[in-house]
């Protein structure tokens, strides 16, 4: 496959700016692989395609408000700091984007908040946006970290063409959301409210956890046509004994196992063993899912609709197959649903 196979005309206007009212009420397209089949419902009928003993596999992670504003030492300029990951939490070395990158300079001082309580120093050069800050904070890690949540705001998606909502805190978060560590929201799982949550777990449905922080390297352009040269970027991840025994046993009993986004997969994917069981880990993935691929254990995956070119359009098209998901999407077009992070949904059986 190659990356022209992936482009496709999306509309500005389907990129979706705010979330449905309701979290299980945004629109629900259910793609049948073997017949063909394409229906049109809305996410809280999800509940009608699983039985007693199916599981669905959730990842838990949590976003953090990595984006933070500051002013540079001198000229005052205001500079955006987009959080990526903590490098050491005893020195407070953080790995992070910076913008505008051409002013930021190893030495320079960033000053945030009103009264310059907290202040970064750059010390090193990553990649082209990227430094290392140290942070420079009088006050405990404990309350070193409260500063940081304090002055960060909920990292929407740039496209979202607004300023951030206090909404956005809640909304840009799934409803199960424990470990802390990702920039960005697994979105497949925005759409679960507390209600339906309840009723999947009354009609018998399991839930599984795994961890996967997601990164911004998610959202990396693919910049070669030939995809087995695309390289992806680390992202941490914990798969426990406890979610083994229950999608092993789930498979053992033939019964169901539902990947709630891409993000799932890719933990679930990064640890099956020879034999089609999933083994526990706790460690990093740069797994890159890509047709043609063959699936080890999920026979069902949840998605929102993805970007052209975007490595989360190539694994849904890996699961889909990839001329039944062109005619999805082409679909999903003239039926105007809702694309990306605040979009609609698509259930693939």
């Amino acid at each position: 496959m190659k990356l022209s196979h992936f482009q496709f005309n999306l509309p500005e206007e389907l990129l979706a700016e705010f979330p449905s009212e309701n979290r299980d009420e945004s629109r629900l397209m259910v793609v049948h692989r073997k017949t063909g089949e394409i229906e049109h419902k809305m996410f809280k009928d999800i509940i009608d395609y699983f039985d007693d003993g199916d599981v669905m596999v959730l990842n838990n992670t949590k976003v953090f408000p990595a984006r933070l504003y500051g002013n540079k030492e001198k000229t005052g300029a205001r500079i955006e700091v987009f959080l990526l990951r903590e490098l050491n939490a005893e020195q407070r070395l953080w790995d992070v984007l910076v913008d505008p990158a051409r002013k930021i300079r190893i030495g320079n001082k960033l000053y945030f908040g009103d009264d310059d309580s907290l202040v970064a120093e750059v010390i090193d050069n990553t990649t082209s946006r990227g430094r290392t800050l140290r942070f420079l904070y009088d006050g405990s890690y404990e309350e070193f970290r409260e500063k940081l949540i304090e002055l960060g705001e909920t990292p929407i998606p740039k496209y979202i063409n607004r300023e951030v909502t206090p909404e956005d805190a809640e909304r840009y978060q799934t409803i199960y959301a424990k470990e802390e560590g990702a920039v960005a929201a697994p979105t497949a799982g925005l759409h679960f409210s507390k209600h339906l949550m309840k009723r999947l777990e009354i009609k018998g449905v399991d839930f599984a956890e795994v961890t996967l922080h997601v990164g911004l390297g998610t959202f990396n352009p693919v910049e070669v046509e030939d995809l087995s040269k695309h390289k992806m970027d680390s992202e941490e991840m914990v798969v426990t004994q406890e979610a083994c025994d229950i999608i092993n046993g789930a498979k053992a009993k033939k019964k169901k196992v539902c990947c709630i986004g891409t993000t799932s997969m890719r933990a679930m994917e990064s640890t099956v063993s020879s034999m089609r069981t999933l083994n526990p880990y706790s460690g990093w993935t740069n797994k890159f899912i890509y047709p043609p691929y063959d699936f080890s254990l999920a026979d069902a995956m949840v998605s929102n609709f993805h970007t052209p070119k975007s490595t989360l359009l190539m694994m849904v098209s890996a699961f889909c197959g990839h001329d039944l998901m062109k005619k999805a999407y082409e679909i999903a077009i003239k039926e105007k649903y809702k694309f990306y992070s605040y979009g609609d949904a698509m259930l693939i059986l």
